[in-house]
Parts: C-alpha cells; sequence; structure tokens
C-alpha cells in the first residue's frame, strides 16, 4: 500500500499536487474493495471445505469472523484515506484517528465474540450437534451471561482506550451502585428471581405451566433478564415478573409420568347382583388396556356408595400417555368400554329419577264415611 501512494506521489509532475490526495484515497478505496472481494472469494472456499467436516466449530468459527472481517478491511481502508486527507489539511487528526483505528480493532472484536456466542447457542441445541444437546433455556442463560461479560469487558477498555481512568470509573460504580440499587430494587429483583429460574429449574421453555395462587397458565415461550414471556391457551402473551415466581407455588404439568382417570358412575338399584361382575371386568378391562399404565401406578375399581337415584362405583387409574389430546382420546376409549361392559352385564347407567309413595289415611277415610 505504501509503494502505491509512494508512485501516486511521485506523479507530482504530471498531476496537479492538489489533485494527487485524491487519486491516492480513490486507490486506497478501490484496493480496499479488491482485498474484500478476495477475502470473501477465500472465506467461500473455507466454508465449502468445513461443511464437508463433522466438526461444527470450524463452521461457526467461520461464519462468525466473515462479516467483521469484512469490516476490517473497509474500515483500515477508510482510515488510511482519513489519514491521507488529513496530510492534505490543516487540521491534525492523526490521534483521532489513531483512537479510532484502535477502537474499531476493539469494537469488531467484541462483535466476533457476539456472533461465535450466539451460533454456538443455536448450534449446541440443534438436536445432533451434541450427542446430548443443550436445552433451550440452560443453552440461554449461558449466551446471556457470556455476551453480558463481552459488552461490559469491550466498554472497559474502549474507556481506558479512549483515554478515561477505568479504576475511577470502577470506583464510581461502586458507590453510585448503592443508589441505584435502591432505584431499581423491582429490576434487580426480577434479575436475581431470573438466576434463581436458571439455577433451580422449575420449569424451562417449552413446559406448560400454571399456578394455583395466581391466575399464570400457558406454555413458556422465553424467560428473560426480567420477564418471563408465556404463552396462554388462548395464544395470548403473558409477560410475569422473575420476581413473582420467588413468592407463589407453580406446577408443572409438563413433568408429569402419567395422567389420571377419575371417574364415579352409577348403575340402577334394580341392577344390585350385577354389580361384582361389572367391577371385576372393569378392572380387568383397564389391566388389559395397552394405553393405560397399572403395574406401576395405582389402580382401583369399587363399589363406592348408595347414590339418591344410583348405585355407584368409582374408578381411579392412569394413562401412559402425558399428551393432552391422546388423554382425551383414550379416556373416551375407556369410558365407552366401560358402557359396553355395563350394557352385556344386562345393566343400565342410572340417571337422577324420584319415586313418589302414596299412603291413604285411614282416620281421614273413615270420617268421609255416611252411616246408613
Amino acid at each position: 500500500m505504501n509503494d502505491i501512494l509512494h508512485t501516486v506521489s511521485s506523479l507530482g509532475g504530471v498531476i496537479p499536487i492538489d489533485y494527487a490526495w485524491i487519486i491516492q484515497v480513490f486507490i486506497v478505496v478501490f484496493v480496499a474493495l479488491v482485498i474484500n472481494f478476495f477475502a470473501n472469494r477465500f472465506m467461500n472456499k473455507l466454508q465449502q471445505k468445513f461443511e464437508k467436516t463433522s466438526n461444527i466449530w470450524d463452521d461457526l468459527f467461520l461464519d462468525a469472523a466473515r462479516k467483521p472481517i469484512s469490516a476490517f478491511i473497509w474500515a483500515q481502508g477508510l482510515l488510511l484515506a482519513f489519514n491521507i486527507v488529513n496530510i492534505h489539511s490543516t487540521l491534525d487528526m492523526a490521534e483521532l484517528i489513531d483512537v479510532a483505528r484502535r477502537s474499531v480493532v476493539i469494537i469488531l472484536i467484541a462483535w466476533f465474540l457476539l456472533r461465535f456466542i450466539r451460533g454456538m447457542e443455536l448450534r449446541l441445541t440443534k438436536p445432533g450437534a451434541l450427542k446430548k444437546p443443550l436445552d433451550l433455556t440452560t443453552a440461554k442463560a449461558i449466551s446471556k451471561l457470556l455476551k453480558a461479560s463481552t459488552i461490559i469487558t469491550t466498554a472497559l477498555v474502549l474507556l481506558q482506550t479512549l483515554g478515561f481512568s477505568v479504576s475511577g470509573v470502577l470506583a464510581f460504580g461502586g458507590v453510585g451502585g448503592i443508589a441505584v440499587g435502591f432505584a431499581a430494587r423491582d429490576l434487580l429483583a426480577n434479575f436475581f428471581g431470573a438466576l434463581v429460574i436458571y439455577l433451580d429449574r422449575p420449569f424451562v421453555v417449552g413446559d406448560w405451566i400454571r399456578s394455583p395462587d395466581r391466575e399464570i397458565e400457558g406454555t413458556v415461550e422465553e424467560i428473560g433478564w426480567r420477564l418471563t414471556r408465556i404463552r396462554t391457551f388462548d395464544q395470548r402473551p403473558l409477560y410475569v415478573p422473575n420476581a413473582v415466581f420467588a413468592s407463589i407455588a407453580v406446577e408443572n404439568p409438563s413433568r408429569m409420568f402419567n395422567r389420571r382417570i377419575n371417574e364415579t358412575i352409577g348403575i340402577r338399584y334394580s341392577d344390585a347382583d350385577k354389580m361384582p361382575a361389572i367391577i371385576e371386568k372393569v378392572r380387568q378391562f383397564l389391566i388389559d388396556h395397552p394405553d393405560m399404565e397399572t403395574e406401576n401406578r395405582t389402580l382401583i375399581v369399587n363399589f363406592n356408595t348408595y347414590g339418591p337415584s344410583s348405585l355407584q362405583f368409582f374408578i381411579y387409574t392412569f394413562t401412559k400417555t402425558t399428551n393432552w389430546v391422546d388423554y382425551h382420546g383414550i379416556k373416551q376409549n375407556v369410558l365407552l368400554g366401560i358402557y359396553d361392559i355395563i350394557s352385556n352385564e344386562g345393566a343400565d347407567i342410572a340417571f337422577p329419577t324420584q319415586t313418589l309413595y302414596l299412603h291413604e289415611d285411614s282416620a281421614s277415610s273413615a270420617l268421609g264415611q255416611v252411616e246408613p
């Protein structure tokens, strides 16, 4: 680059000196364009080779470095052009350009790291990337911590580069942090609430949760540093501050092992003699059902109570599936199967009835008689 500038400078006898720096700037920008073009072609060839390997880190590194490298080439070319302009101007911007050059390098390194962290988050949660992929909640937590560390470190290094005393900034932050803590205690409470969620893991992204203490129920979509976004079953977004979860009970139905069927069925009093056979056949029906978990879970089929208009027995059992839609299909099949058993025994399911007994009072009847 310097040889080119020297050659252009030597053309002072051919090109007027007032216009020579314009040619120099043009050449610098053109060279930056050419270098960027060949750098992109080189990275494209590298990408083709990296795609043939099973290692995910080389692809991740190249993808994260592609745009920062291109930006670095253009930034250095533009800063060199500004340096040429500075030489031919009355203003002395050499120190400013030097600071800008160092700042650009720091910012581009931080940009590369942020892109690398983001790509790592996406790839490590992708099935097949690892033997056991990280779950989305853990990946997001690690990613946010690394991004925060990168941004804070970059800011401190930039302040030092710009001439500020980092020790003074840290001292001011220590004193001012107390005042900020009082002013933003709710924000800090939500921040630490997020940390508790990440550490205790009462739920993760994708879980269905509900709270008996609050009107909170839905699928967790995102766990942020301040809010947790939940998608309710009517597809509305619900934003809950993280500090709330430290003071309420949270149920996580997504982690249940089975779903329960707990139903009471009544037959007619006139079918009382058929009750033992019905109970036994219903119990065997549930044991033989392929979708019911009867070996490791409680199974109860018993005559329960004398109801107002029926003899009632109840079934207490669990399905193998936890899927909400599949569960209702299995429950329907079980209830219809029980009805078939009752019908095959010659009995029937009772419905609410009332029987009215009329009794004629003999005394009243006697008063109504007339002597002949």
